[in-house]
């Protein structure tokens, strides 16, 4: 594998107001979560945020909406999003990820210059029952599909540490390999009082197989450790890429902080890695 590391950066543009039940989401207003909540977020610190990214080695942006998908008034505010960060930030690819949504809409944000869209299976199909009864996994899987038809580079993964089985795990890597990716992240669960899964972090050797698992099942994906890398792997952060990570996400996530960026640079350099460049080098 090469020795170079993806960076990817988040920027939560429409916040916690979310009518879905899933239950691994602070995002949901059903947990009553104490995070913050807003349904815009100004353009422009959008687009500040894409230039601290991009000053930061990210070449990767990702316009995130909560909800359960889109509808004609967040379609036009992730259009617009995207169209001002690509006028003033070169060389970024645009992510977005705005829930479910139908083969139109994907067109649409296309033609604005979204170049991939972010949107989870979470889990297996059989475990996700579990987890959400107000939409479905097919429906997920859906608009996986209906993203690749709209000519989108696909990104889509999960979420580990909620419960499921050994079974579930494998399931779940099986149908993101169906889907063949250009981009799987791997979070792994942050505990929040406020949501109804009561599960403490992985712990980081089992976190560090699954990785290796990703990577064997999914060799030619790039993986992306997300959500949940610093409470679960702790001091043993770096030792992802050699599990077979090739990518992460720098700065903070949707509800939750991250490592300052010059600090995972760092961790990057030293253990024998460099920040790639660009989206495919």
């Amino acid at each position: 594998m090469s020795k170079e590391v993806f960076l990817c950066a988040i920027s939560n543009i429409s916040s916690g107001s979310c009518n879905e039940d899933c239950g691994f989401c602070t995002q949901s207003i059903k947990h009553h979560a104490d995070i913050q909540r807003y349904r815009h977020k100004e353009i422009s610190k959008i687009i500040k945020e894409a230039k601290a990214a991009k000053t930061n080695g990210a070449i990767g942006f990702c316009l995130v909406t909560s909800g359960k998908g889109l509808d004609d008034k967040k379609l036009d505010f992730v259009c617009r999003a995207c169209e001002a960060v690509k006028k003033e930030v070169h060389e970024l690819n645009i992510i977005a990820c705005n829930g479910l949504a139908n083969l139109n809409q994907l067109k649409i944000l296309k033609s604005a210059g979204v170049d991939l869209y972010n949107h989870n299976l979470e889990n297996s199909e059989e475990f996700y029952k579990t987890l959400c009864s107000t939409h479905s996994w097919k429906q997920r899987y859906q608009t996986c599909l209906y993203a690749k038809e709209a000519g989108l580079r696909l990104v889509s993964g999960g979420i580990f540490g909620l419960g499921e089985s050994k079974n579930d795990r494998v399931s779940f890597i099986q149908s993101i390999a169906s889907l063949d990716p250009f981009i799987t992240p791997l979070n792994f669960f942050h505990p929040n009082p406020a949501l109804p899964i009561k599960k403490e972090p992985m712990d980081e050797n089992m976190a560090l197989e699954i990785i290796q698992y990703a990577r064997e099942k999914l060799p030619n994906t790039r993986l992306m450790v997300a959500g949940g890398r610093e409470i679960t792997f702790k001091t043993k952060q770096s030792q992802i890429f050699d599990a077979g990570a090739n990518s992460i996400v720098i700065g903070n996530y949707l509800t939750t902080i991250g490592n300052e960026p010059n600090k995972d640079i760092k961790m990057i350099k030293n253990a024998g890695y460099k920040v790639a460049p660009y989206c495919d080098a």
